[in-house]
């Protein structure tokens, strides 16, 4: 079973990093005048009110801590393969929460299931690496929401086959990963499917995300489910979004089975939760968390109130 939220394999996550170029989001975002920070080609600036919620230490360091597990696009990536500068819908936010509290969100790789240790042992403030909100991981850590994400349905271009919910892949052969939650989501909908008097989903399976791809581009199937957000970043880089397309289920804005993610930080930080919580806030209010995802095709998992410790089980 996947971590994360369903999150693919390391293999599967470096398959779609080279799938989708990067071109779409590097280095487009620098330093700007007067003390101006540039994230997803906006300038955004410190606000006072919001960095005075601040515990001392991050004050006085002038930088929060934060792990991040790379790559996981459209998250964490790499800007280019082989070198260290970071990008990607996590890092775009991190930046964007440090120029509304005046201070430095600095990025460090780490592996996925040693940041929350990492986190205990006092080594990193905070995490921002997709990690799902539950209850079991509130124990040690709190976290401050930021979307909400669940499965997505990935079409060829133009959604010649007219899916627009699970329904539509009834009697269809659909591609999916294997051992995944959307394997699982697939075989649960079978049941809907009799009681709407229609044929069982005709699921093939793949042991990586991109091979379902290269099944979906031949026409051998009809859609590829997977994470929503993996599906968006997709359909809006390959093949520079001539490709595929996303189907969006009204129903289902953040995808079928969503569930909280959020930004993990430090029990022993309570005013950087709330800072961070208030400045993410901000973001929602002005726009610009929205903003922010749609450059990376995911703009419906966008939260629209910034929550705290959200999962209920």
């Amino acid at each position: 079973m996947n971590t994360r939220f369903a999150r693919p394999t390391a293999a599967a996550a470096a398959a779609a990093l080279m799938l989708a170029s990067l071109s779409a989001c590097g280095g487009d975002d620098a330093a700007a005048p007067s003390g101006k920070v540039v994230v997803a080609g906006k300038e955004l600036v410190k606000d006072p009110a919001l960095h005075d919620l601040l515990p001392e230490k991050i004050k006085k360091a002038g930088e929060v801590r934060v792990a991040t597990d790379v790559p996981y696009p459209p998250f964490e990536m790499f800007v280019k393969e082989g070198e260290s500068t970071l990008t990607g819908l996590d890092y775009d936010l991190g930046q964007a929460l440090g120029a509304k509290l005046g201070v430095k969100f600095s990025f460090t790789p780490q592996k996925f299931d040693g940041i929350v240790p990492a986190i205990q042992a006092g080594k990193f403030d905070a995490a921002m690496s997709a990690i799902t909100d539950n209850k079991d991981r509130q124990k040690v850590v709190d976290f401050v929401d930021y979307s909400q994400s669940g499965s997505g349905v990935l079409v060829a271009d133009g959604n010649p086959a007219k899916v627009t919910t699970l329904d539509d892949l009834c009697g269809r052969k659909v591609a999916v990963q294997t051992a995944t939650n959307q394997l699982d989501l697939l075989k649960s909908h079978q049941a809907a499917c009799a009681k709407a008097g229609k044929a069982e989903i005709d699921i093939q399976t793949f042991p990586k995300d991109s091979d379902a791809q290269l099944a979906l581009r031949a026409g051998k199937v009809v859609a590829q489910v997977l994470t929503k957000p993996a599906a968006g970043w997709v359909a809006k880089t390959a093949g520079n979004g001539t490709t595929f397309d996303l189907v969006e289920d009204p129903a289902a804005p953040g995808g079928y089975n969503a569930s909280p993610n959020g930004i993990a930080v430090s029990k022993q930080l309570p005013e950087l939760t709330e800072a961070i919580a208030q400045a993410l806030q901000a973001l929602i209010d002005d726009g610009d968390l929205v903003h922010i995802y749609n450059k990376y095709g995911v703009a419906t998992i966008a939260v629209s109130k910034a929550t705290k410790n959200a999962a209920v089980d």
